[in-house]
């Protein structure tokens, strides 16, 4: 493999991870705790999808490989993981009075409720969405890159709602009152803004974007009820690189690690053996090391709207 095609790889590796990475940012700067029930978030979108495509996958023409089917799988994804987590905030998380160690050891037991249920209905075997896989573009092999239509719509995917949340954040009033109660959450409530409800959109749109990470994860690789935790450690290392509560470190944080990643194996082809199964160890060994420079980040531990 040539290295534009590492890179290439890393680019639809690091939409997924940036997708995940500002939903538990975003959760974080706000509900404040880490949520390592994220991660099974994930799963649970990937497999609101799988299920609905099963019903609508033949459906209406095809844009970039994929058939409408697809999208509309997407969308139902993005909405069953952030009413998931809407529902587990208001029956658990709301309800304890208990500070952000408590909450953080309440979304592991989350975490593994959710992946039982997941398990116990739909079995602990790898699954697939079922679409044809594509060949390579044919206008990029000459160049040593090969990557799919199904790619490239992962990352126009990812693009584009990560613009919405950009466009949501700087130019809404809502994304104003989320900055607002990140930063200062205290100073939020008595500015007359309602804290509950700021943190109840939180929850969905950050939920919503693990959800269609999930589901692009899904595509891209298999799905299985195991696929969000076996990746909640690298989400976690790219939220800690960009500057954990963080938004925009948290995009930076998820790009960077997604090209480690991606970009380990040329060690092997330049004579070092390290494959591969080490690329996790490698991208925290660089978060660590990015942190002994910076301990707050990249971005430096900024609010949601920086």
């Amino acid at each position: 493999m040539s290295v534009l095609e590492y890179m290439a790889n890393g680019l639809v590796f690091s939409s997924i991870i940036v997708l995940a990475s500002i939903g538990l940012s975003l959760v974080y700067s706000i509900a404040d705790f880490a949520n390592f029930a994220h991660g099974d978030t994930m799963t649970v979108g990937a497999y609101s999808a799988l299920v609905t495509f099963g019903f609508v996958g033949g459906l209406g023409a095809r844009f970039l490989g994929l058939p409408l089917g697809f999208f509309v799988a997407l969308a139902v994804g993005v909405a069953v993981a952030a009413l998931v987590a809407v529902i587990t905030e208001k029956v658990i998380y709301e309800p304890l009075e208990v500070d952000s160690i408590g909450m953080l050891i309440t979304s592991i037991g989350v975490a593994f409720v959710y992946r039982a249920l997941i398990q116990f209905r739909f079995g602990s075997d790898f699954v697939e969405f079922g679409i044809q896989v594509l060949r390579p573009i044919d206008a990029l092999i000459p160049f040593g890159i090969r990557v799919t239509l199904h790619d490239v719509a992962i990352v126009a995917s990812a693009a584009v709602l990560v613009a919405g949340l950009h466009t949501l954040l700087q130019y809404t009033d809502l994304g104003r009152k989320m900055r607002a109660t990140a930063d200062n959450p205290s100073l939020a409530r008595v500015s007359g803004i309602r804290v509950d409800r700021i943190t109840l959109w939180t929850w969905v749109i950050g939920a919503g974007l693990a959800g269609a990470g999930g589901v692009f994860l899904g595509l891209y690789n298999q799905i299985s009820p195991r696929m969000g935790f076996n990746i909640l450690l690298v989400v976690f290392a790219a939220v800690i690189l960009g500057g954990i509560g963080s938004v925009y470190g948290a995009m930076l944080g998820g790009f960077l690690i997604g090209m480690i990643n991606q970009l380990t194996p040329i060690l092997t082809d330049i004579g070092i053996p390290i494959g591969i199964e080490y690329a996790n160890a490698i991208a925290f060994v660089i978060m660590v090391a990015v942190l002994l420079v910076r301990p707050n980040g990249i971005a430096g531990g900024q609010g949601a709207g920086t």
